[in-house]
C-alpha cells in the first residue's frame, strides 16, 4: 500500500475527496482504499511518531508520502508552489527543508539559501525509513507562507493542496 501523511485534516480532505478514501479510524484519522492508506497525525513530533508508528504496525506500505503546507524563506517564491524536499524530481522543483518544533518566522541569519520550514517532514522520514527503502519516500510542500504569524485558514489549506495535486500525484 501508498502511506499519504498529512499533519493536518485540512491538508488531507481534498486528497480524501479525490481518492474516495473511506474513514477507517478515527484516532488517529485513518482513510483508505484498496491500495493507498491516509494519515492525519495532527502536527508535531510527538504527534507524527505516534501516528507514524501505528500505521506501519498495522499495513504493509511500500511507498510513503508526506504532503503539506510549510512556510518558506524566500518572498519570491510563490504562496502555492510545489517543491519536493525528499528528492531531486523530474517537473518538481526541489528545495531544502528545516522541520522546526515551533513555527518559525524569521529564517536563521546564517542560512542565506531558500528554506522551507515544517513541523513534521524530519519526523516523517525518520520513522519511513525504518520500514521502508529510503528512495520510496517522498516529501513534498506546497508554501502557504512566508514565515508570517498568521494561521492559513483550512479552506485556504484545502485550496492549496488541491491545487498542488497534479504536480505530485502521479508519485502515488
Amino acid at each position: 500500500m501508498t502511506l499519504i501523511h498529512c499533519a493536518m485534516l485540512s491538508e488531507a480532505q481534498y486528497i480524501i475527496e479525490k481518492l474516495k478514501l473511506k474513514l477507517e479510524q478515527k484516532n488517529p484519522k485513518i482513510y483508505k482504499n484498496e491500495k493507498i492508506v491516509l494519515i492525519v497525525s495532527n502536527i508535531g513530533k510527538e504527534n507524527t511518531i505516534k501516528a507514524l508508528e501505528l500505521v506501519y504496525q498495522k499495513y504493509k506500505i511500500s511507498k510513503a508520502i508526506n504532503i503539506g503546507i510549510s512556510g518558506c524563506s524566500d518572498k519570491d517564491i510563490s504562496i502555492g508552489e510545489v517543491f519536493c524536499t525528499s528528492h531531486k524530481l523530474e517537473d518538481i522543483k526541489y528545495m531544502k527543508l528545516q522541520t522546526v518544533n515551533t513555527p518559525t518566522l524569521t529564517p536563521s541569519p546564517y542560512n542565506l539559501i531558500p528554506t522551507l520550514y515544517d513541523m513534521e517532514a524530519k519526523y516523517f522520514q525518520e520513522i519511513s525509513d525504518k520500514y521502508i527503502n529510503q528512495n520510496n519516500i517522498f516529501v513534498f510542500k506546497v508554501v502557504s507562507d512566508h514565515l508570517d504569524d498568521t494561521i492559513p485558514k483550512k479552506e485556504f489549506v484545502k485550496q492549496l493542496i488541491k491545487n498542488s495535486m497534479k504536480s505530485w500525484e502521479r508519485w502515488i
